[in-house]
């Protein structure tokens, strides 16, 4: 390490703490704060910092951090220039490890005490600002919004990129009265109740004289053991007709869907579009019932009813209905992305809607060629299996038959299928290009027949086969018989680890999409004309989709949902190996740059000069520079996702 003969712009730093004047404070406070995680820390923790910090170069090939180190002894602030990185993952990545000016780096090493993973050299004359491991993780103590970063690095830039947006669209009150809103900031109402145990009169007259459609009926702590509604005065009183000191309990319905105060109010509505409900009672911590939210309630926050379009859904009886309901579901996604709703949640909801529509259409459908249903599942691969669908999403369905139904009646399934291909088409949701589709016999094979299939995928499958069959292993029930997708989800658990083969292949596949990254680490674009875009799927999401369906496999884990296979089979791993820390703070920051990137492919579908056949492609010379600097870090994290694949399924 030394001093460069010409750096009159940057003061040479003296041999033991770096005591800036004050003007040189108020300099180096502005430079820190363009960067995170300094714009969300306090004045005096940024100046903490800098006090703590030294200033210092290293020359070209000049080596800053080493894995002979021990656990990484300092952390660096890059001022100006880069850092790249040889040996250990570095050795194993196509793409390498590089950093630049406005990064913090080795953060994780430096939060968990450990050495770093490769050995890092400046690539050019690098400047930067260092401070001992020891007082970084001594700011953490006193700066939450530092701690968050070391801990969570993605995670927190997510964060900080929510609250830019906001400033951006000038969404202050939409951060405060939006579907994000914890539940507990709307006014606390008191429920209309009565006690286990009460007279059936006195609910009765209880609904009457307060002029409700029902009455909760509370235990002797104050939590929801039942409730008494319209529908079950109809048919458990007035067509039953009990004795009125019948005792509650033998009349209400049982168990009561409730939330607890720290909800979302996306989540309060998407559990009353479930459950077909229009009230939710809210407990606290002890479970003790203290409010209750109405469908009113959230519709002040949202201005658009999540349950209105799920009323229209369900009430659709021909094509143009359907239709217009594919076109009420993207209106209503548009609007909840202005909202500044998170794109987990946002995606849940859209696959929650294209879920009841799916359903509704296939119901008809069946009705209208005579089929039952309990003869057959309607299932769902790849996103939509996966709860992750975006705007722009086309089909990818297929049938699952009981083994009893024979060849004619599978012909008419087969045609049913068919037909509610094109009525997908119709409300909006392209026919899949693979054909991968419940109207291919391919996809509409008995139980046995799937069950075959997968096993053929997964024993003896070639690799090109496996690429090809990924996204049948997202499978998911939609409509019919549920229970006939049971089996073939326990069967991929199982053989997912019972088959060392098979989870190699499921690596390879992992590692076939690159990162939109060049080889110093920064966007790799491909440049048209006047445009120079991204593939912000094949060459961003897509890499964690294919990473966390291969650590769910190989967990045992049966969830399908990207960020949940990532942060369960992250839990299941760390508990194997019995760690207290490590593989659930690194998932948490892969599902946070998902979320990232999920959220830019959102906002590109909904331009208005989007390219409706290339929704996922972004031009990188319209994003701001908080845009560019997220989808950059969101590609560093999945580029080491693939570097710890590599390591971890060699040759």
């Amino acid at each position: 390490m030394v001093v460069p003969p010409h750096s009159s712009d940057l003061p040479s730093p003296p041999a033991a703490a770096f005591s800036p004047a004050e003007q040189l404070l108020t300099q180096l406070a502005a430079e820190l704060r363009a960067h995170a995680p300094f714009a969300q820390m306090a004045t005096a923790d940024v100046a903490r910092f800098i006090s703590a910090a030294r200033q210092t170069y290293y020359a070209p090939g000049e080596v800053v951090a080493s894995p002979a180190d021990g656990p990484a002894p300092r952390l660096l602030f890059i001022r100006r220039g880069a850092v790249s990185a040889r040996g250990g993952v570095a050795d194993v990545s196509e793409g390498g490890i590089h950093y630049d000016a406005g990064d913090l780096f080795p953060a994780a090493a430096v939060a968990a005490a450990r050495p770093v993973s490769a050995t890092y050299e400046a690539a050019e004359d690098l400047f930067c600002l260092e401070i001992d491991a020891a007082s970084a993780r001594a700011l953490a103590t006193r700066s939450a919004a530092w701690a968050d970063f070391l801990a969570r690095r993605a995670q927190r830039l997510l964060e900080l990129w929510r609250s830019a947006l906001q400033a951006e669209q000038g969404a202050e009150a939409l951060a405060e009265h939006s579907l994000e809103s914890p539940l507990s900031v709307l006014p606390r109402k008191a429920p209309v109740a009565c006690a286990s145990g009460s007279p059936l009169i006195e609910a009765l007259r209880l609904m009457q004289a307060r002029r409700v459609g029902s009455v909760l009926v509370l235990d002797g702590q104050g939590a929801a053991a039942g409730i008494l509604t319209r529908h079950d005065v109809l048919e458990r009183v007035a067509l039953a007709r009990p004795p009125e000191d019948t005792p509650i309990e033998r009349i209400m319905s049982a168990p009561v869907h409730t939330l607890p105060l720290q909800a979302t109010a996306q989540q309060a509505a998407l559990a009353m579009s479930r459950h077909g409900v229009r009230h939710l009672p809210l407990t606290d911590e002890t479970g003790r019932v203290v409010s209750i939210v109405s469908e009113r309630d959230l519709f002040a926050l949202q201005r658009l009813s999540l349950k209105h379009v799920g009323g229209m859904i369900r009430a659709a009886a021909d094509h143009a209905a359907l239709a217009a309901c594919g076109d009420a579901i993207r209106r209503l996604a548009r609007h909840l992305l202005t909202q500044g709703l998170s794109a987990r949640s946002l995606t849940e909801m859209l696959s929650h809607l294209n879920d009841l529509l799916t359903e509704r259409i296939v119901t008809l459908a069946a009705r209208e060629h005579g089929l039952d249903l309990a003869r057959a599942a309607w299932v769902a691969f790849g996103s939509e299996g996966r709860s992750e669908q975006t705007i722009a999403t086309d089909q990818d369905n297929g049938l699952v038959l009981a083994d009893e139904v024979d060849d004619s009646e599978r012909d008419a399934w087969l045609r049913m299928a068919q037909e509610v291909n094109q009525t997908l088409d119709a409300c909006g949701y392209p026919l899949c290009k693979g054909n991968i589709m419940a109207g291919n016999p391919a996809c509409c094979l008995r139980q046995a027949g799937w069950l075959a299939r997968f096993e053929h995928w997964m024993e003896q499958g070639a690799p090109e086969d496996l690429l090809n069959a990924s996204i049948y292993f997202d499978v998911r029930a939609l409509a019919g018989a549920a229970a006939l997708v049971l089996p073939l989800r326990e069967r991929i658990t199982q053989r997912a680890r019972e088959l060392p083969r098979f989870r190699k292949q499921l690596a390879d596949n992992a590692l076939r999409m690159k990162p939109a990254l060049n080889w110093r680490g920064a966007l790799d674009a491909t440049a048209e004309g006047d445009v120079a875009w991204i593939d912000l799927k094949m060459g961003g999401t897509a890499v964690f989709v294919d990473a966390a369906r291969l650590f769910a496999l190989a967990s045992g884990v049966a969830v399908t949902g990207t960020r949940e296979r990532l942060l369960q089979s992250a839990a299941a791993r760390q508990q194997q190996a019995g760690q207290a820390a490590g593989q659930t703070e690194e998932a948490e920051s892969q599902a946070g740059a998902f979320e990232v990137l999920q959220m830019l492919r959102l906002r590109q579908q909904v331009r208005a000069d989007a390219d409706t056949h290339e929704p996922n492609r972004v031009d990188i010379r319209c994003l701001t520079a908080i845009d560019r600097r997220l989808l950059k870090e969101a590609l560093r994290v999945a580029r080491e996702l693939q570097q710890r694949i590599e390591l971890d399924y060699p040759g």
